[in-house]
C-alpha cells in the first residue's frame, strides 16, 4: 500500500525556519493539519498552504498534540474558518475557555506575548472534538490513533498514522541536518517518570518514521527515542546536583542555560543553530519546569 503524502509546512516562527511545523495530509476532500501553530504564524501557515494550492478555508480538520501556545494557538481562528479541532480530554476545557492559559502565559512573556504568540481565540463548542487514548479518528479514508503520552504535559497525545507517529514535544526537539536533540521541559506539568513511560509507549508502536513538531520527519526512530531518554536522565542528574545548594530561580536558569549551551557546543553546533534550538526550546522555560517538578515530585518522595 502506497504511503499517503505528508507535507511539512514550515511556519517560519519569528522569521526563523525549522522552529515550528504543521503537517499537512490530504485524504479525499479532507485537508488535515497536525498542529495549528500559534496565532503569530498564521501568515506562515497561509503561505505553506498556498504553496500546496490550498487556502485556510480548505482546512477541514486540525489534530493538536497538546494545547501549548506554539502548537495550538491558532486553532480557534482555524475553527472560525470551518476546521474541526481534535484535542486531548484534559486540554479541551482550555480550548473552549483559554483565559487561564492566556493569563498564565502572559505572566511568563509579559509585553512579548502578542509578538511571540499572537491571538489565542476560543474554539467554538460545536467545532471541538475530544479524542480518546487508543480510539481511532477516521477522516475520509485516513485513520489517526491518538496515544496518551504525558511527561511534557498531561494533555499530550502522539498521533499514529500509517507508518509515522506525530510525537508533538514528547519526542524532543531537533533540527534537520543535525544529529542532536533537546528535551523541552516547561512548567507546570513536567514529569520525568511519566515521560519515560511515554517514550516506552512510542517505542512499542514500532513506527518506522517519527515527526516532532520541532521539526521535521525522521527515519531514525530508535536513535531519537534513545536520545530523549538520555536527555531525561541527564536533566535528572543535573537537577539533583544543582538543587543541593537551593539556588534562586534566576541562578538556576543561568546554570541550566550554561549547561545546555555547553552540551550543544560539544555536539559541534554553530552559534546560529544553537539560537534556532533556543527559539524552539527556550532554556529558561526548562529550568522553570525542572524546578517545579523537583518541588512537586522529587522533594515529596
Amino acid at each position: 500500500m502506497a504511503q499517503t503524502r505528508i507535507d511539512t509546512l514550515d511556519l517560519n516562527f519569528q522569521g526563523r525556519s525549522h522552529a515550528i511545523a504543521s503537517y499537512l495530509i490530504r485524504s479525499g476532500d479532507a485537508v488535515i493539519l497536525i498542529e495549528s501553530g500559534p496565532g503569530s504564524t498564521l501568515p506562515g501557515l497561509q503561505a505553506g498552504l498556498a504553496a500546496q494550492g490550498l487556502s485556510i478555508r480548505d482546512v477541514t480538520h486540525v489534530l493538536l498534540t497538546h494545547i501549548h501556545l506554539d502548537h495550538a494557538g491558532a486553532a480557534g481562528w482555524l475553527a472560525t474558518q470551518g476546521a474541526e479541532i481534535y484535542v486531548h480530554p484534559i486540554g479541551a476545557p482550555h480550548m473552549l475557555h483559554p483565559e487561564k492559559l492566556i493569563a498564565s502565559a502572559t505572566r511568563i512573556y509579559g509585553d512579548r506575548m502578542q509578538t511571540l504568540w499572537g491571538d489565542f481565540l476560543p474554539v467554538p463548542e460545536n467545532k471541538l472534538h475530544v479524542a480518546n487514548d487508543g480510539e481511532g479518528i477516521k477522516i475520509a479514508s485516513a485513520e489517526f490513533i491518538p496515544h496518551n503520552t504525558p511527561g511534557h504535559a498531561e494533555h499530550h497525545f502522539a498521533y499514529q498514522f500509517e507508518d509515522i507517529v506525530f510525537c508533538g514535544d514528547v519526542g524532543g526537539v531537533r533540527i534537520p541536518g543535525y544529529q542532536y536533540l533537546r528535551v523541552p521541559m516547561p512548567p507546570p506539568e513536567l514529569n520525568l517518570e511519566r515521560w519515560r513511560g511515554s517514550v516506552a509507549k512510542l517505542r512499542a508502536l514500532k513506527s518506522p518514521r517519527i515527526a516532532p513538531t520541532h521539526f521535521g520527519i525522521y527515519a531514525d526512530v530508535d536513535w531519537q527515542l534513545t536520545e530523549v531518554e538520555k536527555g531525561l536522565d541527564s536533566a535528572a542528574r543535573w537537577l539533583e546536583q544543582a538543587m543541593k545548594d537551593a539556588p534562586a530561580i534566576e541562578e538556576l536558569r543561568e546554570s541550566f542555560t550554561r549547561w545546555a549551551m555547553e552540551e550543544g557546543k560539544s555536539a559541534g553546533l554553530s552559534e546560529d543553530v544553537v539560537k534556532a534550538y533556543e527559539l524552539a526550546n527556550p532554556l529558561g522555560m526548562s529550568a522553570d519546569g525542572l524546578l517545579r517538578y523537583w518541588k512537586k515530585a522529587v522533594s515529596q518522595k
